[in-house]
């Protein structure tokens, strides 16, 4: 196959005039099958990856059910999500275990949908005080021991992990196990020296950056203040038009540049389904219009998808060629696939996106092969 006439995305320049050609599951140079895909006024981009979200058509990562995640994975596919690294809750250790061990399984037998080239562990060595929409019940404190337990379940598949790096243990938490994932600063009361000093031990990520810590101020610049000095770091930001006020999205792609920033969903089941009452790692949610909230009014996630969240970073002002990046290419480095994805190079699979001119979804074009939207 040969895409023509399309505005493609390229990690240096932004978008280029030039052609994309596939054989079978790979990029490549040139097409031998004398098929061509006219692509006139569009944009041509990499399949997105998904490094953070819960659940969506009415299905959650942690309920640890194989056809769920299957659904999962098709609906996001469906989406232009071409790689997942879905995201289990605070749960107790026996189900975060079966959940470890569906993902495992269900990556072995290569199912039908995204690929899913991950586990994240949002929970559950987070703070109590920030924990927000995570089960207070399951915290756990910081515990190398308990992380290999589960990663061992998973057949290696977690890439990430979060901590709140003021919890007693956490520091030697990532110290410990840095070199082994990617440890994330989450759900967190750490001002800038404990912060700082996590990012010296090895952490390198912000998981959703503002949301379930404490405010970035003049005088106290917290996680967000240290991440900025730690250019190793790079930081979540869920842009669905809910979390995250549209002027400080502007700022964050400023501040950090856009290398940096990881667009993520946090999307919890009800994405892709109606209004209702849904449920977040064993808590009620209540879900109208774009907002998923517990009983006491805090946010438990969003409904927005990925390229949803990329569209509304556009329409705040974010460059197109920028919000993809952040979208496609600074996930896939964050958590070790950016040899296969992320970009439209020779080599790299034949995971990509069509976009007409408004940004909506025209083609998706996953292992070579067009996908029914």
């Amino acid at each position: 196959m040969r895409i023509t006439g399309g505005r493609v995305f390229d990690a240096q320049e932004g978008f280029v005039s030039r052609d994309v050609c596939f054989d079978g599951r790979l990029i490549s140079n040139s097409s031998a099958d004398g098929k061509t895909y006219d692509a006139t006024g569009c944009y041509v981009i990499p399949g997105l990856t998904d490094l953070h979200f819960h659940g969506c058509v009415g299905h959650d990562f942690s309920d640890a059910d194989p056809e769920g995640l299957e659904k999962m994975a098709q609906y996001e596919l469906s989406r232009g999500v071409t790689q997942i690294c879905p995201a289990g809750m605070t749960l107790s250790e026996e189900q975060l275990t079966k959940v470890c061990q569906v993902a495992a399984a269900h990556r072995r037998q290569d199912k039908v949908g995204a690929v899913l080239c991950g586990i994240n562990l949002e929970g559950p060595f987070l703070s109590m005080a920030k924990k927000g929409a995570q089960n207070g019940e399951w915290l756990h404190r910081p515990d190398a021991d308990m992380f290999r337990r589960l990663n061992a379940a998973a057949e290696g598949l977690v890439k990430l992990v979060s901590v709140a790096p003021e919890e007693p243990g956490a520091m030697e938490f990532i110290e410990s196990v840095e070199g082994e994932v990617t440890v994330s600063i989450a759900h967190t009361t750490a001002d800038y020296d404990i912060a700082v000093e996590a990012f010296r031990l090895g952490a390198r990520q912000v998981t959703h950056l503002f949301n379930a810590m404490p405010a970035f101020g003049h005088r106290a610049p917290g996680v967000v203040g240290a991440a900025l000095d730690a250019p190793q770091c790079k930081v979540e930001l869920i842009c669905d038009g809910v979390h995250i006020h549209p002027a400080v999205v502007r700022a964050v792609f400023k501040m950090f540049g856009p290398k940096r920033v990881i667009l993520i969903s946090d999307t919890m089941r009800a994405a892709g389904m109606p209004d209702g009452a849904y449920t977040l790692g064993g808590q009620d949610v209540t879900v109208k219009g774009k907002y998923a909230t517990l009983a006491d009014g805090t946010l438990a996630g969003s409904v927005t998808d990925l390229m949803s969240c990329m569209k509304t970073a556009v329409s705040f002002g974010i460059p197109l060629a920028d919000a993809v990046r952040a979208a496609a290419v600074n996930p896939a480095k964050a958590i070790g696939i950016f040899s296969r994805a992320g970009t439209l190079e020779p080599g790299k699979r034949a995971n990509l996106v069509v976009l007409d001119e408004n940004l909506n979804l025209k083609d998706i074009f996953f292992r070579g092969e067009p996908v029914s939207m």
